[in-house]
């Protein structure tokens, strides 16, 4: 699952099965989750911080360029001298590349009272630097036969470019410098400024489920970052000066807080010494410390009620639950991962043939869970009832389906077929050159390495039915739920339809 909000994409928004997602490149993301093995859910918000996080300093790197290592996947990993990581994989069915750079910064890394700003930073990357004008970086992609987009996500930044291999170096050069030489102007400021309201207007404002979701991450967490949405507070966008936005830039965009991940029809060596070449000339600096907040304990179910005008109610529980620290060690995580699969992982799973095919309780439920994240995980369960049926039955039903399963457990029959389903999905996930630096990005944002990718998947396959009864009991309790419900507003027929804005690229 994933419970980040995916600011970015081309296209329209469609926040699966979460609302939240403010952007539709969402669908990457969820390739690079899926891939991972983790299975489903999109969306929200967050921002964190605290004058602390201003002061000092990781280590400067002083090591020479050298493998760090391989594996007989055909991944090889680099660190340049400048702290910039590589890592390459090789896929040579194609004559194609995949390149991205990942910033281990984003929603979760702000500073209260300047949310949204690593979403406006990454709107103004492509207005330009002394050698590339504004909106050229895209053209010039573009020319190349390439597709390029960006994405803002409450746990990292990421550019990318898709391409023919022979314009790899075109790639580096362009994405090295505005790394170091991005202009900032204050009237590209304003007016991206303005896309950046209208864009939240049209995908939390005014979406309904996007409101609710919005509000129950906010009424989930007290203290940590993440119950900032990504695109921030409209009192934020209001007050953000391009003095911040380039604050951010100068703090967080330097080569010893990126990596580089490149797949595709490519020599490792070859690759190496063109990252060499673009980025291995730029100065790294000291990065502002990160300062962890923890939420205080939960000691009772929240309930929160949202009006927003809408056809129909819906709802939506999140259970507090942990996050994949350890690959060999931890236990619950890979049990929740199945847990989730059990319940809504394939097309026949529990929750649809129960709730919506055979007592048409619901026209929908939704199950997800994200094991690999910087901050703590959610599992999140959401519903909207049929006609003559209520979110109180709904919410009653989740609960008794997992109730049932800490009860009586799963069969190893059932265990059998999700398992499979997931190994599936991994697999196919995998057929996309993007997908797999998609999946290693992920990963090794969230301080996974990708010599552990195919280890987790290992993990998952080796869950027990005990281990799965054992999550159902131990972290569905009223002291880890806060519940959000919608209450549909009569919808204004007069309302003109929201648009997205000219200029939009999320």
């Amino acid at each position: 699952m994933d419970h980040r909000t995916v600011v970015t994409g081309t296209g329209a928004a469609r926040p699966e099965p979460f609302p939240a997602l403010a952007g539709s490149r969402a669908s990457l993301e969820r390739l690079a989750r899926r891939a991972l093995p983790v299975l489903l859910l999109a969306a929200a918000p967050w921002s964190a911080g605290a004058e602390a996080q201003r002061t000092v300093a990781s280590p400067m790197p002083s090591a020479q360029t050298a493998p760090v290592g391989a594996t007989a996947q055909g991944t090889t990993e680099y660190r340049l001298s400048n702290g910039l990581r590589l890592i390459v994989k090789e896929d040579h069915r194609a004559p194609t590349v995949a390149h991205q750079i990942w910033y281990r910064v984003g929603g979760i890394d702000e500073v209260s009272g300047t949310t949204g700003v690593a979403h406006m930073l990454e709107h103004m990357m492509f207005k330009g630097t002394p050698k590339v004008g504004v909106g050229e970086f895209s053209k010039q992609v573009a020319a190349l036969g390439g597709r390029e987009n960006a994405m803002t996500n409450r746990d990292f930044t990421l550019y990318y470019q898709q391409i023919g291999k022979q314009y790899l170096p075109r790639m580096m050069e362009l994405e090295a410098d505005r790394m170091a030489n991005l202009i900032f102007n204050k009237g590209e400021f304003e007016r991206e400024m303005k896309v950046v309201m209208e864009e939240r207007r049209l995908r939390t404002d005014d979406s309904a489920r996007g409101t609710v979701y919005e509000q129950l991450l906010a009424s989930v967490y007290v203290a940590a970052p993440y119950r900032h949405p990504v695109i921030g507070w409209m009192d934020d966008l209001v007050n953000m000066r391009l003095e911040d936005v380039e604050a951010w830039y100068r703090s967080w965009y330097v080569p010893n807080n990126a990596m580089v991940i490149v797949t595709g029809d490519v020599n490792p060596a070859e690759v190496r010494a063109m990252a060499e070449r673009y980025y291995g000339k730029l100065k790294p600096h000291p990065l502002p410390l990160r300062k962890d907040q923890i939420d205080p304990p939960q000691i009772g179910i929240k309930r929160i009620w949202v009006k927003a005008p809408a056809e129909n109610p819906y709802m939506v529980m999140a259970y507090k639950v942990p996050r994949l620290r350890d690959v060999e060690k931890d236990v619950d995580p890979y049990a929740l991962e199945v847990l989730a699969a059990v319940l809504n992982g394939y097309d026949n799973a529990r929750l649809t043939r129960e709730l919506v095919r055979e007592q048409r309780l619901a026209d929908d439920v939704n199950v997800g869970y994200d094991s690999i994240n910087r901050g703590n995980s959610l599992f999140v369960l959401d519903g909207t009832p049929a006609d003559g049926h209520t979110t109180d039955q709904i919410e009653a039903a989740l609960r008794e389906e997992i109730q049932r399963i800490a009860k009586n457990g799963v069969s190893p029959e059932e265990l059998k077929r999700v398992k499979a389903q997931v190994v599936a999905s991994q697999i196919y996930k995998r057929d996309s050159v993007f997908g797999q630096g998609m999946e290693i990005g992920v990963a090794e944002i969230s301080d996974i390495s990708w010599r552990n990718i195919d280890r987790i998947l290992e993990k998952i396959k080796e869950v027990t039915p005990a281990q799965v009864q054992a999550v159902a009991a131990k972290y569905f309790t009223d002291d880890n739920l806060t519940v959000a419900t919608l209450l549909p507003q009569p919808i204004d027929p007069n309302k003109p339809k929201a648009k997205a804005p000219e200029g939009l690229r999320h």
